[in-house]
């Protein structure tokens, strides 16, 4: 498959670039895309929400009457779950959260969202991502020019520039990543991708197997 390339300015140029179908033209699987969001949520829960059980509140250490003679109801503790100040019972206690994936479902489910954005034109190809400034001014021309401005863009680049994390991070919905830590959840939450030549090569070769 060819796709348009455009240079570091947002101009497009006469070339195009050749791209793997197996991996930007892949069937979406939207269960493994499934799979993959509830481990990336489930990996983000810290799990150290916790109650005190009747052993562990303070008080309640002596019988608070005789067992039998008194007329009321037999206890052995103040602290039980079914008084007050007592204990909780079947309350939360610290756990982990983290459901494992196999590699191989996160990646069709990275090449079903990157292959959506591909069909419904919503990823552009830059030869390289690279501002002359860390002006934000020289961003938002990038964007004009092609057309995605006030849009959730996520820029993945392959090579970390000061002035294009600086440029692009006063910009309302613009998400900037390297190629090696994004994630399928930034790929969801975007409508627009804006990415580097070598990136794509990158992902290429990762998502190909």
């Amino acid at each position: 498959m060819k796709i348009n390339l455009y240079t570091s300015s947002g101009s497009s140029k006469k070339i195009s670039l050749n791209i793997s179908d197996k991996v930007f033209m892949a069937k979406p699987n939207q269960h493994s895309v499934y799979l993959t969001i509830n481990s990336f949520l489930d990996s983000q829960r810290q799990g150290t929400s916790s109650s005190k059980t009747r052993a562990e509140v303070s008080g309640g250490g002596i019988k608070p009457w005789k067992q039998k003679g008194t007329g009321r109801a037999r206890i052995g503790s103040t602290r039980n779950p079914s008084r007050v100040h007592g204990g909780v019972a079947f309350g939360p206690r610290p756990h982990k959260y983290k459901s494992k994936v196999n590699k191989k479902v996160k990646n069709i489910a990275k090449k079903s969202v990157i292959s959506s954005l591909i069909k419904s034109d919503s990823l552009f190809v830059l030869d390289e991502l690279k501002l002359n400034s860390p002006k934000t001014s020289e961003a938002v021309k990038i964007l004009n020019k092609l057309k995605i401005v006030n849009e959730k863009i996520l820029i993945i680049y392959s090579k970390s520039e000061k002035n294009l994390i600086l440029g692009y991070r006063n910009l309302k919905g613009v998400n900037v990543k390297s190629v090696d830590n994004f994630t399928i959840f930034d790929l969801l939450k975007c409508s627009k991708i804006l990415i580097d030549k070598v990136s794509i090569e990158k992902i290429e070769s990762r998502l190909s197997n």
